[in-house]
């Protein structure tokens, strides 16, 4: 199999969808699914790759959970997995950084997800479709994930930036969806929606566009980026955006806002 790159054209993709150990994930309503899809996608419920421990939500699931669900898709560790949603590609960004910490290299990022691919009249199937079950055992490496404690003991390096995906309302805690609103004290705030093109079905921003306005906030490649929101859904779409970028450091912290600003013990900006 040729080199498929990390974010994935549509007109691409038709090109190959016929490739070896290709497996197209859908990670959009089941509705959406069964109603249009592209050929050969298999169904994913965003909620099979969250774990929740309420008030904190967003967390990565148990290893063997997480496996057998893998393993119901066919994936093994030769697939290439080109992973796409419908609102926005946040849910399919959260599936690709949950196998990269699992050690999967082998992925893309669909661009404009299935909004592109509808409206660029792509090829498409209705009902669903199913793959041969795999035995899957993944082991998370450790290497994608930010918790409370490595933030906290990173607060003031200087060689770390801390980057809060939601909105501006929930940064300055005029919108609170915890027991305390603001923001992880020193964190930088790049809204995710402002890397998607909204002129261009729902790509990402080019790629000067994007390193410039992350540059001007000081979220440069030299320093190591932990990305956040509110269960790590939105954030995990800009971790994608940095590492199309070629970002060499990033993590991304699951818990987010739902465990920070729930703690009684962090400190908080606003």
């Amino acid at each position: 199999m040729a080199m498929f790159s990390l974010l994935l054209q549509p007109d691409e993709l038709v090109r190959r969808l016929d490739e070896k150990n290709l497996l197209l994930i859908d990670l959009g309503s089941e509705e959406s699914y069964l109603a249009r899809h592209v050929p050969g996608a298999v169904h994913l419920d965003y909620t099979h790759i969250v774990a929740a421990r309420p008030p904190v939500i967003g967390l990565l699931p148990d290893e063997h959970r997480l496996s057998r669900v893998l393993s119901q898709l066919g994936f093994t560790p030769e697939s290439h997995v080109v992973a796409y949603d419908a609102e926005g590609n946040g849910r399919a960004s959260r599936l690709l950084w949950t196998l990269e910490e699992l050690g999967h290299k082998h992925f893309s990022l669909l661009d404009g997800g299935l909004k592109a691919w509808l409206v660029e009249e792509c090829p498409v199937k209705e009902g669903r479709e199913s793959r041969q079950p795999s035995h899957f055992h993944g082991r998370y490496q450790g290497h994608q994930a930010a918790d409370k404690e490595y933030i906290l003991a990173h607060l003031l390096d200087p060689k770390v930036v801390i980057l809060d995906a939601r909105s501006p309302a929930e940064y300055h805690g005029e919108y609170v969806r915890a027991q305390r609103g603001g923001h992880i004290p020193g964190a930088v705030n790049f809204e995710w929606t402002q890397a998607i093109d909204q002129e261009r079905n729902l790509r990402f921003k080019p790629l000067d566009e994007l390193r410039s306005s992350l540059e001007a906030l000081g979220i440069t490649p030299d320093k190591e980026v932990i990305c956040y929101c509110q269960t790590h859904h939105r954030s995990a779409h800009t971790c994608m955006v940095l590492k199309y970028l070629g970002y060499p450091k990033i993590k991304g912290y699951p818990g987010s806002w739902s465990e920070w600003g729930n703690a009684p013990d962090t400190p908080i900006k606003v």
